[in-house]
């Protein structure tokens, strides 16, 4: 997508690179950008991390769900098209992140995504690309790509505004979905803020749990804060 005003590089599993994915779809319908959506694994950002001793239980598991998603997105896009992809992060993030969790390890299978096919009109044999490792190089040359952009101590989601001169930066990480009257605003914040040549980082560490039906909360709840190690804090989750 030569023409995209945005591209956006999402591991499916990661809930706040869901959330801003929802964002950036409120900005993108009202400022009638094009956004095309990249892919980047967190398993293969963490290849040569030791899971069982920097990582809480289930990481791993749930890191190589997304890489298996990530291999049935690349062939849906190869045979599909971009718009194809679209549809599916879509579909997939409503079935990941907002309803009740399912256990990592089960949201890489051709059992969760057969409905999702379905109901995409996707031919079920798409997900046979789940076990296929040959498409590891599509997404770790994507992956590869966002990292030049932004440095390497970085996670998902990564923005690329107005490609290929343009803006890139790792995030914002939000911990909940803006309110439409609040979405333009926050996007124009943060774009003025990262598009500035001088500036490298803002961060704070104390945060919300995802606002997410996923974590057992309503996106309309407030969160307690707290010191909260999420997927997309630094690329070593």
């Amino acid at each position: 997508m030569a023409d995209a005003d945005l591209r956006f590089w999402f591991d499916p599993v990661c809930p706040f690179a869901w959330l801003t994915s929802e964002w950036v779809r409120l900005v993108a319908e009202r400022r009638e950008y094009a956004v095309e959506w990249r892919f980047i694994s967190l398993r293969l950002l963490n290849a040569h991390v030791d899971y069982a001793a920097q990582f809480p239980p289930d990481y791993e598991a749930g890191h190589t769900d997304g890489l298996r998603l990530l291999r049935m997105a690349a062939r849906v896009r190869d045979e599909h098209g971009p718009a194809a992809v679209d549809r599916l992060y879509l579909a997939l993030g409503r079935r990941i992140h907002d309803a009740p969790a399912t256990a990592a390890g089960a949201r890489g299978t051709a059992e969760f995504v057969a409905p999702v096919l379905a109901a995409l009109d996707l031919p079920a044999d798409l997900a046979a690309a789940l076990d296929d490792e040959a498409w590891d190089a599509v997404v770790q040359a994507e992956t590869d790509e966002a990292l030049a952009l932004t440095g390497r101590d970085v996670g998902t989601p990564i923005l690329h505004f107005r490609p290929p001169e343009g803006t890139a930066f790792f995030g914002p990480v939000i911990s909940r979905l803006p309110e439409p009257e609040e979405a333009l605003a926050l996007w124009d914040h943060v774009v003025a803020l990262a598009g500035f040549p001088g500036f490298a980082e803002l961060k704070r560490s104390l945060r919300e749990r995802p606002q997410l039906a996923s974590f057992g909360v309503g996106t309309g709840e407030a969160g307690q804060e707290e010191d909260w190690h999420g997927g997309s804090r630094r690329k070593h989750r």
